[in-house]
Formats: C-alpha cells, sequence, structure tokens
C-alpha cells in the first residue's frame, strides 16, 4: 500500500447543483461546503478568479471544514488575463493577504493563463521573482495554454524559481505537458472529450491513478481536481480516482 498523506483529491468548486450525486435535495446551498468536506480533502476556488474574496468569507469557509481539509485558490484574472503578469505586486499583495489568512490550510495558488498568452522569458521571469521576493515558500502551480510554455526554456525557467507546472487534461482542446518541475505535482482534469462535462473513462483514470502513485513514490505533495463539474462527474471521477489509488 503507497502512503497516500500527500495526495490531495477534489472538485474545481462545490457550489453546483449536485443534488443527484453529492448533495440531499434538502441541503441548503450555504451548507454545501461543509457537506463536500465530509467526502474529499481539498477544494479548488473559482470564484477567486472573478472577485477579491473577502476575509469573512475565508473565515466561513475555514470555520465550515476539518483541520485537515485544503483549499487551492485560483488567482485573480487582474493579474493573469488583463494585466499579463505585468505591474501585478498591488493586486497580488491584495489577492495573498487574504489567502494567507488560511495558514497551512492554504494548497497551491493555481495561476491559469489565457491560451493566447505566449511566453516571454523576461515577462515571466520578473513575475517569478517577484512571486519569490514577496511569498518565498507559498507554492504557486502555472496551467499555461499556450505550447511556447512547454519548451524547455521555459520548463527550466519554472524549475528555477520552483514553480510548479499544472498537467491539465483537456481534450484535445489546449497543448499540455506531463512535466513536473518541483516536488509539487497538480494535475487538472477539465473533462475527456467534452470540456467541463465528460466522465473519464476507466482505462484513463487508471493511467491517471498510476502517474499517481508514481509522484507519491518520489516523494511528491500531488494534488488532482476534477473539473468536469457540469453534471457532477467530477464527483464521481474523483472518488473513482482516489478508491482506484488507494488499491495499488
Amino acid at each position: 500500500m503507497i502512503d497516500t498523506s500527500r495526495l490531495h483529491i477534489g472538485t474545481s468548486g462545490w457550489s453546483y447543483r449536485w443534488q443527484e450525486v453529492l448533495y440531499p435535495p434538502e441541503l441548503k446551498s450555504a451548507d454545501f461546503l461543509g457537506h463536500y468536506a465530509t467526502r474529499f480533502n481539498a477544494t479548488e476556488i473559482n470564484s477567486s478568479f472573478y472577485h477579491f474574496t473577502m476575509a469573512k468569507t475565508i473565515e466561513k469557509w475555514l470555520s465550515q471544514t476539518p483541520t485537515h481539509f485544503k483549499f487551492a485558490p485560483k488567482l485573480h484574472q487582474e493579474i493573469t488575463h488583463k494585466r499579463k503578469f505585468q505591474e501585478i505586486e498591488e493586486p497580488l499583495q491584495k489577492f495573498m493577504s487574504r489567502y494567507l489568512l488560511m495558514g497551512e490550510r492554504l494548497g497551491p495558488v493555481l495561476v491559469q493563463i489565457a491560451a493566447s498568452f505566449r511566453f516571454d522569458r523576461l515577462i515571466a521571469a520578473d513575475f517569478f521573482q517577484t512571486l519569490r521576493r514577496l511569498y518565498p515558500a507559498q507554492v504557486f502551480a502555472l496551467e499555461a495554454r499556450h505550447v511556447s510554455w512547454f519548451s524547455d526554456d521555459a520548463l527550466d525557467l519554472l524549475r528555477e524559481y520552483d514553480i510548479t507546472t499544472v498537467i491539465a487534461s483537456a481534450g484535445k482542446r489546449f497543448p499540455g505537458t506531463e512535466v513536473t518541475t518541483t516536488d509539487t505535482a497538480y494535475l487538472r482534469l477539465h473533462g475527456d472529450e467534452k470540456m467541463y462535462s465528460s466522465a473519464y473513462s476507466d482505462e484513463k483514470l487508471e493511467r491517471y491513478a498510476y502517474m499517481v502513485k508514481d509522484w507519491l513514490e518520489d516523494g511528491k505533495e500531488v494534488w488532482v481536481f476534477f473539473n468536469n463539474t457540469i453534471v457532477g462527474n467530477a464527483v464521481t471521477d474523483a472518488d473513482k480516482l482516489r478508491h482506484l489509488v488507494s488499491n495499488l
């Protein structure tokens, strides 16, 4: 049996109409997170991409979940999509000041960028340098969607600044990598055939289970989030993957 204490599996958010697959029909939406945390040990936060989370909201989330439960917030679009890594210190500090309130309950910060955002070494290095100067110990995971970010030059820069690659599954929609650049592995599964919806086949889940096993045996901290959330396949796929890993 492999040690799964460093394995975090969950879904990309929890505020969905999952009454058939996760939530009892009578459960109020305000109680979704607490119920979700009885099944999974981590979640991504999508709302943090669209607006700056209030401190009182974070305190509420912490109070609704057990102490082992962790959160992986998505970095605000002001930094990733609007300013594209340039002149970002003010919004970055605003974002991080809220999430650092989580202490050890804060997982990786997801840095998802647009498919049109190409790798520029100077811009990327300046951004990574800012991250490391301000938050030297924080895990940041980059989900790039342009092939230029998967070059040797780009991957070497990620290693230099200890920035984790997100290994994403998005069918044929975006290019990707299966290279890990740090002692953290971050797997993001958007749906196999149809983005944000399709379930994964047993064969693909088994392949991911072996990838997770290899990472754990290499001593990595492993994060897996299913984003095929529309009809609830994220919940059943996450359960299946966890079961597969635990039986390897």
